[in-house]
């Protein structure tokens, strides 16, 4: 593993994680943590969500955890003020969490498409509105919205996910615009095919992984690590005119 920069400007801050109990959400809260911020995030998974805190929480991280289902607005909100009254407001949020289950067009249902927006575009709206009063009040502040090269690539397979994940970039330029004006930065960070152990649990086979390196300029697979590293920099104050934007992380897969 390279040697990676350390931000000064992040130690200390206040920053909110959602769905980060694992997969990249887990090495963005290790990544923040590693720079000395205080870290709250947001997940439904408890168990491993409550390991990954005891992890941090050894090693003297600032970190604490709200069980919680994003897709029921009240609670989230409810858990977000809980995290901020610990932490105080967030100047830093990233809205990452998001399930890429497979789903062929033909078998959607108007539930499954509308559980499929509240899993992966609806909460980072409401998570935004939730957090930028604070941001506002604190003078300025960052949010990352994850976005997806899957629809860049036009993807198949699943089809409610690939037009969530398109939407989020509109939204990134519209709050970008309408918060601008209070030094709040929004971005897209678009990771590639990243190999969390949930796709190597479900998806990854020697026969997908030849067919994706073909597709990609750079041929190393890739870790979750490299979102976590952009995601801080877009964080931090280095990125201070970077805003409105998307930050692929993808080997140049499209």
């Amino acid at each position: 593993m390279p040697d990676f920069a350390i931000y000064p400007s992040l130690a200390g801050k206040s920053v909110v994680v959602t769905g980060g109990g694992s997969g990249i959400g887990a090495e963005i809260v290790r990544a923040f943590a590693a720079q000395g911020a205080k870290v709250g995030f947001l997940d439904l998974d408890a168990k491993a969500s409550q390991a990954l805190c005891d992890e941090l929480l050894a090693d003297g991280a600032e970190v604490a955890f709200e069980h919680c289902d994003l897709r029921d607005i009240a609670a989230t909100t409810v858990a977000l003020g809980k995290l901020a009254g610990r932490n105080g407001p967030a100047t830093v949020l990233v809205n990452n969490a998001a399930r890429d289950d497979r789903h062929g067009w033909e078998s959607v249902t108007p539930d499954y498409f509308d559980e499929r927006i509240a899993t992966n575009l609806k909460h980072m709206f409401f998570v935004t509105q939730a957090v930028a009063p604070g941001m506002i009040a604190s003078g300025g502040g960052s949010i990352v919205n994850m976005g997806s090269n899957s629809w860049w690539e036009a993807g198949g397979g699943m089809p409610a996910y690939t037009t969530a994940k398109a939407a989020v970039h509109g939204m990134t330029r519209s709050f970008a615009r309408d918060l601008g004006p209070h030094r709040i930065r929004v971005n897209t960070v678009v990771p590639g095919w990243i190999m969390t152990e949930r796709q190597k649990e479900l998806w990854v086979s020697e026969e997908a992984i030849e067919k994706h390196r073909d597709r990609q300029c750079l041929k190393d697979l890739i870790d979750p690590v490299y979102v976590a590293r952009m995601v801080l920099f877009l964080a931090s104050d280095d990125a201070a005119m970077c805003t409105a934007n998307n930050y692929m992380v993808e080997a140049g897969s499209i």
